[in-house]
């Protein structure tokens, strides 16, 4: 944690915070190891705060060895307001996508003489660029996805529920050593197969559905999420068709998005070959998103973001064409950003498959 810690300051000093409070328990984990679900982190240039109640101070103390872990007892904001003080601070930034309105009015009434600033967790920027051990986590939870997808492939056949093979995908990911799943499911079959995020249901998969099944896991804390779109017993022209369009706007975008380019300018490649086939209207959410101790980080990969993608990314790329009351197409990878192009996590087969046949 030593080296996060030290970016952490690197960057406070940039954007010149004297003392950052941190309420987000990922980023609390992310920046000092302590897994609790109680508690907040204080970091200013010469100190670190770990404040938790009773139930996590002997985890806290052995998770986070390089705080000064203190009991919050029942007055958080008053222990906090004491190590500013202790500190010599009187300038704090706190999380502004997490922290509650009611509880940034408690702290606020505490914290007299304080100017408190409320912004994007500086944490979050860190997280944007996973190190090496980090990619190495997201591709061993990757890797799990792959073999759940193999898994089910057997399973998926007309007249079974989509409930069941989700529910199934679960099962075989946590038997497997995964500790959840990092979002529900979407098991989308035939006419739902449209809705991008057509969770699963009660319907039952029929002959000629096309199936979207988008799931992932949490695994050593960090997630995965694949898509792939597959067929029951058959497939018409017109899927076929859009099936290869997505399959090539996906391929353009995984051989142009390199370290260097505009995440704009990466969903720009696959929106572009969808067009070429008339589909472009039918694409309507980005390209992708970042991917680590959460299923959605920075950087967000879509048409209207300028943010710059960096070696040591990890994004989804994920095209999809989704025709209302007919039928929809997502596939979707997880890779890793480089100087000179991507490296891709996910192994699993894109051809176009029939299943139940």
């Amino acid at each position: 944690m030593t080296g996060r810690l030290e970016l952490l300051r690197s960057l406070m000093s940039v954007k010149n915070t004297e003392a950052a409070l941190f309420s987000n328990p990922i980023n609390i984990a992310y920046l000092s190891g302590f897994t609790g679900t109680a508690g907040c982190l204080l970091v200013t240039a010469e100190e670190g705060y770990l404040f938790t109640d009773s139930r996590y101070l002997l985890q806290a103390q052995n998770e986070a060895k390089e705080f000064t872990v203190i009991d919050v007892g029942q007055s958080l904001w008053q222990k906090v307001a004491e190590s500013l003080a202790l500190s010599g601070k009187n300038i704090l930034t706190v999380e502004a996508d997490h922290l509650t309105v009611e509880s940034y009015h408690k702290m606020s009434a505490v914290l007299s003489g304080v100017k408190v600033s409320a912004l994007p967790s500086l944490a979050a920027e860190l997280r944007s660029i996973k190190s090496v051990e980090e990619q190495e986590a997201l591709a061993a939870a990757v890797q799990l996805t792959d073999r759940a997808f193999a898994h089910i492939l057997p399973y998926l056949r007309a007249g079974v529920r989509e409930r069941d093979v989700a529910l199934e995908l679960e099962f075989f990911l946590r038997r497997n050593g995964a500790a959840a799943l990092s979002f529900q499911s979407i098991i989308a079959s035939g006419h739902r197969s449209a809705l991008p995020h057509g969770v699963a249901g009660d319907k039952q998969l029929s002959y000629g559905d096309a199936v979207v099944l988008d799931f992932g896991c949490l695994l050593n804390g960090y997630c995965s999420d694949m898509t792939r779109t597959v067929f029951v017993g058959s497939f018409t022209e017109r899927q076929r068709q859009v099936y290869h369009a997505v399959l090539a706007a996906q391929e353009q975008a995984l051989r142009q998005i390199r370290a260097g380019i505009t995440c704009g300018e990466a969903d720009a490649f696959a929106r572009k070959v969808l067009a070429e086939h008339g589909l472009a209207d039918y694409f309507g959410h980005g390209l992708g998103h970042g991917l680590g101790r959460e299923v959605h980080e920075a950087p967000k990969v879509s048409a209207a973001v300028n943010e710059l993608l960096i070696a040591g990314m990890v994004i989804t790329v994920e095209p999809g064409v989704y025709i209302g009351g007919e039928f929809g197409v997502r596939l979707e990878d997880v890779v890793v950003v480089e100087e000179q192009g991507v490296r891709n996590l996910t192994q699993s087969t894109k051809e176009l498959l029939v299943v139940g046949a």
